[in-house]
């Protein structure tokens, strides 16, 4: 079959002079990628002016003024003195009077508050610890078939939605206000923390183990124990010590409102407006959570071999410390 001579003529015509597609394809991309910078940098314009909204109005509903702040500067310049009260090395170096710091610490006793706030923390922790295990083993689909499993879920997800704080309020009736209410808030809120924490690593786990107990002939319980359970017993350990950081900042959150321990030697400072004691406590709680967390993740470096991952130093700890403070305390609210 003969080829057609003008479409013949119209091929050797675009190879050597170029044919317009190849050109009309590249402007066709170029246009696209236009539009496509274009719509990203609106979509940018329009979300930061949706955060600038946002923001103006959440200065609204809190009463946030320049002119109050101005206002009430001096008087805290002058609190900062009594939170950092002057002295001097060798009476020529300015720096802060520690020994007042220290005295106040014998004074008020407050390594047997830590004691307290410490053993709210391990009580709770420990109390619910076994609980989160059930809750995350029955809210895992691989235990419990979908949709029931979701109720143990929701159960875990409506705890970790109410505050500490509103726990130990609920718990009021039961044990008044003290450490044995904020105890057990802070077992019921790590119930619903470590629990749905468990039930992602259960969903997690390798399926090889657990078709092996099955094809010995073991029952459900048996698979469950030794198929999945064995699994996740390093990451359980990991994230309990993890919560345990979180629970001794907690107590002390938990403290403030009378639940004992430095929290509330904080208060009482606050309240008679001793702010250099204050100050002084604020430093214990800084020395107690820094340890607690220094061993607890050395702890959860040891479990999961991966130093690279939890090499934060003493430096680290204390800079960070305001931050991981002010998270516990909004957890706790």
């Amino acid at each position: 079959m003969s080829a057609d001579p003008d479409t013949f003529r119209d091929r050797v015509f675009d190879r050597i002079f170029g044919s317009n597609d190849g050109e009309t394809s590249v402007e066709q991309r170029h246009a696209t990628l236009r539009r496509t910078r274009i719509a990203r940098r609106l979509s940018r314009l329009v979300l930061l002016a949706v955060i600038a909204v946002l923001f103006v109005v959440a200065l609204e509903r809190v009463n946030f003024q320049i002119s109050e702040l101005i206002r009430y500067w001096p008087e805290f310049t002058s609190a900062l003195t009594d939170y950092f009260p002057p002295a001097s090395i060798f009476g020529l170096i300015p720096f802060v009077d520690v020994p007042r710091y220290t005295q106040f610490w014998n004074e008020a006793g407050l390594v047997g508050q830590a004691g307290v706030t410490l053993a709210m923390a391990f009580a709770g922790t420990v109390i619910g610890a076994p609980l989160a295990l059930l809750g995350g083993i029955l809210g895992s689909e691989r235990v419990v078939p979908f949709p029931f499993n979701f109720i143990f879920r929701g159960a875990m997800s409506i705890i970790r939605s109410i505050p500490s704080l509103v726990w130990a309020l609920i718990y009021v009736p039961l044990g008044g206000v003290g450490p044995l209410t904020a105890t057990l808030a802070i077992g019921t809120d790590t119930i619903g923390t470590l629990g749905r924490l468990l039930t992602d690593e259960l969903e997690e786990v390798e399926d090889g183990p657990i078709e092996g107990i099955e094809s010995t002939g073991a029952n459900k319980l048996q698979t469950i124990v030794f198929g999945m359970i064995s699994q996740v017993i390093r990451p359980f350990i990991a994230w309990t010590m993890y919560i345990l950081e979180i629970n001794v900042r907690a107590a002390v959150g938990l403290g403030i409102i009378g639940g004992g321990g430095l929290g509330l030697t904080l208060r009482l400072e606050q309240n008679t407006f001793n702010f250099t004691n204050m100050m002084a406590t604020i430093l214990f709680i800084v020395i107690l959570v820094v340890s607690v967390e220094m061993i607890s993740q050395r702890t959860r470096s040891y479990l999961r071999h991966s130093d690279d991952q939890e090499t934060m130093s003493l430096y680290e700890l204390i800079i960070g410390f305001p931050e991981r403070m002010s998270d516990a305390l909004l957890r706790s609210r």
